[in-house]
């Protein structure tokens, strides 16, 4: 026996605003009384002393240790730019000199 009934569908459906025949009525009562049913199975085995879980195995991050290695000196880094000035990268002006104006002028 379903712990829902009809009514309580045809109740939550009229909440929800979704427009439903008799036979989806039906349906949808049977299959809510499985889940709950599904639901209530699952509730008596569950025993107090088990932790809830969100994943059934754990789960740890694997870091390695942090140890610095060589690095690239100032020269290697800039050696394959095409432009530097004062130990930085030089890059074209995507934005232009031009003073901005308003849209539409």
């Amino acid at each position: 026996m379903s712990d829902i009934t009809r009514d309580e569908v045809a109740h939550l459906a009229e909440l929800a605003r979704i427009d439903l025949s008799d036979a989806e009525i039906s349906s949808l009562t049977d299959q809510l009384g499985q889940i709950l049913q599904a639901v209530a199975q699952v509730n008596e085995v569950a025993t107090p002393d088990v932790p809830a879980t969100s994943h059934p195995i754990p789960l740890t991050n694997v870091f390695r240790e942090d140890i610095p290695g060589e690095t690239l000196t100032t020269e290697q880094v800039f050696g394959g730019a095409p432009d530097v000035e004062e130990h930085m990268f030089r890059v074209p002006s995507i934005l232009g000199d031009a003073p901005a104006t308003k849209q539409g002028e």
